[in-house]
């Protein structure tokens, strides 16, 4: 296929793409696997994704020796931290779901099953400031004004019969 001057052309590229290229990708491609666990606790809101995130730096330094066990914390349920805590989920969540509230796009329904999480959250005494302060925020949100159900609950005004038929 390649003989002399072109042999030598490709031997060249072909060695500078394994000598510089391949160990640039096997970095990235490393890297990019090690902090699979972190991504998932993120997605997941474990409320230790802190722990994890950490574990997985570790990895990175011990040559990949800890990623499974990263792997298989990102993936579990906190069972002993709700009995704790009251929550399973990271304050990320909380405050995902209080944004979906601002906006008006989550149900009554929703609202309610934070308000009551958090209300758990803050009976066991472990409920940060910022979401004391969204608890409040929330019950603001979920009571409805005085002056809006007198507005919607007014009568209709009588129609005046047709005239002319």
């Amino acid at each position: 296929m390649f003989k002399g001057e072109a042999l030598d052309a490709v031997a060249d590229v072909l060695a500078w793409v394994i000598l510089i290229v391949m160990p640039i990708v096997a970095v990235v491609l490393f890297w990019l696997v090690h902090i699979l666990p972190e991504q998932i606790a993120e997605k997941r809101h474990h409320p230790q994704q802190e722990a994890i995130k950490t574990l997985c730096l570790l990895s990175l330094v011990f040559g990949g020796l800890l990623w499974p066990i990263a792997w298989l914390w990102a993936y579990t349920r906190p069972v002993m931290y709700r009995m704790a805590y009251g929550t399973e989920k990271h304050e990320s969540y909380f405050e995902e779901k209080a944004e979906k509230a601002r906006a008006g796009t989550s149900t009554a329904e929703e609202i309610r099953r934070l308000r009551e999480e958090l209300e758990v959250m803050q009976s066991r005494g472990a409920l940060p400031a910022a979401l004391q302060d969204l608890l409040a925020e929330l019950e603001s949100l979920h009571e409805p004004a005085p002056a809006r159900r007198t507005q919607t609950a007014a009568p209709a005004r009588p129609v005046p019969p047709a005239e002319g038929r």
